[in-house]
């Protein structure tokens, strides 16, 4: 609201590009061991990631070449966020914990999102809304975990390695399950199945 009522003359894929480069600036703070700093920086950039789309439909910009582009620095901006994140806590849990916390977590945040992708594209349903949980692992969700264990993290040394063994759970149960909720419904639909 604030760029519409000034008449700003942003457009949605600067949007897109300000907050990668808020999500660059919390790797830096996470690589630089500034946890807190990380941590903030990755809740900004979430919370500028969403004024794109709005920005674009409130002003009639919508365009697929959009939505493309900001899907794309979206996960660009998830790895460099949870990667710094993981590397600024190996040392807080015992190897290999550290590194499979790690890994899972980086792997579970990109899960999330191709499940989405695939589920509308090949199934025509989005995961998130089947099944009788909703959308526990949005992206929303992932960085605010991550901002948590950011923030944290000095007055509770392990808070970040913490929070991302809780996205890695997260994650996987979330696209295990949706993953069942949204095909279970399709092969019962397939010829010969009664």
């Amino acid at each position: 609201m604030f760029i519409l009522r000034r008449n700003l003359p942003v457009t949605p894929n600067q949007v897109s590009l300000a907050s990668f480069l808020i999500a660059v600036a919390s790797a830096l703070g996470f690589a630089l061991g500034v946890p807190a700093a990380g941590g903030i920086a990755a809740q900004v950039s979430s919370v500028v990631d969403g004024v794109d789309g709005e920005l674009a439909r409130a002003r009639g910009l919508e365009s697929r070449v959009g939505a493309f582009v900001d899907s794309m620095l979206d996960r660009y901006a998830d790895v460099l966020i949870v990667a710094s994140a993981s590397v600024a806590s190996l040392g807080c849990l015992p190897e290999p914990w550290g590194l499979l916390a790690a890994l899972l977590a980086l792997s579970g945040t990109l899960m999330v999102s191709y499940l989405h992708v695939r589920g509308q594209y090949d199934l025509g349903v989005h995961p998130a809304t089947v099944g009788f949980l909703p959308n526990l692992a949005s992206r929303d969700v992932r960085i605010f975990l991550i901002m948590v264990g950011g923030v944290l993290e000095h007055a509770v040394p392990g808070a970040l390695a913490c929070s991302l063994v809780v996205l890695a759970l997260l994650c996987h149960l979330y696209v295990a399950l949706k993953f069942v909720q949204a095909t279970l419904p399709k092969v019962r639909e397939l010829p010969g199945r009664a």
